[in-house]
């Protein structure tokens, strides 16, 4: 009987049951946009005030080793069920689980990530208000100017509603385009341009005065910090970071063609990802100890702190602390927007193939009901701060259901789906592009995913409820 390693393409085709689905046009389209999808606020932001907190290259370390032994192999088993089911994810995972009750995994990560989409969006909202106010001059200031200049905006009853859906449109106009046309297109401009933002604020940082002891506190490993809460805090970066259990990963490996090599492509995603976040702790670090900030100043870093350090460092030259704080913010803008891209894209792709509509059709109703999340997501932080559940805003409900209990219990349920129950051979076949590649790694990759992946998932969601 022939297997489907005898007809590897006519397989693929009947296991898409769609001839006509589109798919990346080159294999630096896939690494770029799913590397797009994986970088965002959380590297330029999440990561260097986590290692600020955690004692910097120590912390740094641990997030590398916890990229190996979870990130990685997590990232694979989105990529074998997307691509096996070429379907948006709800679908992919069906087609796995053979109809099985794990299908509903799928369900779940389709679900967070719409979630996501509409408080996400919120935030990068934010970041086009800071980009018109940096490029007005808007917020150059002290420090408590800088704190009243975020309560105010974040609070007031409009103008973040209004950013909230500037942002979306944006999102909407990639999305309608298409595949190659929108989201590969996009991300072969944005990523470079991400890069090209972050090497000029991280060389003009590094050219400040003391600069040195932000580099020396970025590379120069602190052992003595380290401690349990470390470790776990490194674990649940690593996991976020790279965007597992979102529906991202699993959506845009459903247009991965057949030769794409899978665990090539999520070590070099993981390379560009954490290749971000260190050059954002370069960009960051120096220029705070340059006018002698604190590091570790928590989640306000970007939108409170830092203003005020871009102000402080470059107050002899105006001008290009100008520049630079309008670049920093454009930075923020184009990781978040390559983040919104892959979110909205896991709405669209479910609602186009699932109730049959075009792709216009499909993202014109994702991207009008997150507006509406946004607003009142939005509308939570001011204008009717009494809209909350739970002692929570919405905003911080949404953050909270969708970060510490769908992901790590989407992503562990992934983990045992992908370890213990989905059909072995199909697993090896995808894994080894129908046995055209070498399968040295594929033995510890099944380790990973059966033993040390839910295990180091079951710690990060104990870490987060404060058990551990």
């Amino acid at each position: 009987m022939e297997s489907p390693q005898d007809f590897p393409e006519l397989y693929y085709q009947i296991m898409s049951n769609n001839m006509e689905r589109a798919n990346f046009g080159s294999k630096l389209g896939v690494v770029l946009a799913t590397a797009g999808s994986a970088v965002g606020l959380g590297n330029v932001w999440r990561f260097p005030y986590m290692a600020g907190e955690n004692g910097g290259a120590a912390f740094i370390i641990i997030y590398l080793v916890s990229v190996l032994l979870l990130g990685i192999p997590c990232m694979v088993n989105e990529f074998i069920i997307g691509r096996h089911g070429a379907s948006n994810t709800a679908r992919a995972y069906d087609r796995m689980a053979g109809g099985s009750a794990w299908k509903y995994v799928g369900y779940l990560g389709v679900l967070t990530g719409f979630l996501i989409t509409g408080y996400y969006a919120v935030v990068s909202g934010w970041c086009l208000q800071y980009v018109y106010g940096a490029a007005v001059g808007g917020i150059n200031g002290d420090a408590e100017y800088v704190q009243s200049y975020f309560k105010e905006f974040s609070s007031h009853p409009l103008k973040p509603v209004i950013w909230t859906f500037v942002f979306l449109f944006i999102t909407h106009f990639v999305i309608v385009r298409g595949v190659r046309n929108g989201i590969e297109k996009v991300s072969k401009m944005v990523m470079p341009t991400l890069f090209i933002l972050l090497l000029v604020i991280v060389v003009a940082s590094c050219m400040l005065p003391d600069a040195g002891k932000g580099v020396s506190f970025l590379f120069k490993p602190d052992f003595a910090k380290l401690d349990k809460d470390v470790f776990l805090d490194a674990l649940g970066q690593s996991f976020y970071s790279l965007s597992i259990a979102m529906g991202c990963i699993c959506t845009y490996a459903s247009y991965y063609s057949r030769s794409t090599n899978l665990l090539q492509s999520a070590v070099q995603i993981s390379i560009v990802d954490c290749l971000v976040a260190v050059l954002a702790g370069l960009m960051i670090f120096p220029a705070a100890f340059s006018v002698g900030i604190n590091p570790d100043s928590g989640a306000s870093l970007v939108f409170i702190t830092l203003p005020n350090v871009f102000y402080q460092a470059f107050s002899s030259i105006p001008a290009i602390g100008y520049v630079i704080s309008v670049l920093f913010y454009l930075l923020l803008a184009v990781a978040a927007l390559t983040s919104l891209i892959s979110l909205h894209e896991v709405s669209t792709a479910f609602l186009q193939e699932e109730m049959r509509i075009s792709r216009g059709k499909a993202a014109l109703v994702v991207t009008c009901t997150c507006t509406v999340i946004g607003v009142f997501c939005s509308l939570s932080f001011g204008a009717w701060d009494g809209l909350s559940l739970f002692g929570l805003s919405l905003f911080e409900l949404f953050d909270y259901v969708t970060g510490q209990i769908f992901l790590p219990v989407g992503g562990l349920l992934t983990c045992i789906f992908m370890g213990w129950f989905a059909p072995r051979n199909v697993v090896h076949d995808e894994f080894t592009n129908w046995g055209t590649l070498r399968s040295t790694f594929y033995g510890v990759y099944r380790f990973c995913v059966r033993y040390v992946c839910p295990v180091c998932i079951l710690l990060i969601f104990l870490h987060q409820f404060k058990v551990l």
